[in-house]
């Protein structure tokens, strides 16, 4: 992975316990967001782990949900993303009455 970047101070989350967060060069204005899950798991020696997040237009001053790590999504309220992830829930009724 690259050079680590600074968040974005319109970034609320605080990573959860054993994560952090990486802030890498996507495009000119977009930078990816990464959770990093240092422990590892048995599988990859317990190497870290990186998942993508989402990420940031820096001049639009905008959040994204990911496709997957290479491709950007649909514009997201920061408010409707979760420490794991800026992928949105697609929630039934009653799933959305019970978790939000």
């Amino acid at each position: 992975m690259s050079a680590t970047l600074e968040l974005p101070t319109s970034f609320i989350h605080q990573a959860p316990k054993g994560y952090e967060y990486r802030a890498l060069q996507f495009k000119r204005n977009v930078i990816s967001i990464w959770t990093v899950y240092s422990a590892g798991f048995d599988y990859n020696h317990r190497n870290p782990v990186h998942c993508i997040w989402g990420f940031y237009d820096s001049k639009k001053e905008v959040y994204y949900a990911p496709i997957n790590s290479k491709s950007i999504g649909s514009v997201v309220d920061i408010k409707n993303t979760t420490a794991y992830s800026a992928m949105q829930l697609n929630l039934n009724p009653l799933a959305y009455a019970l978790y939000s």
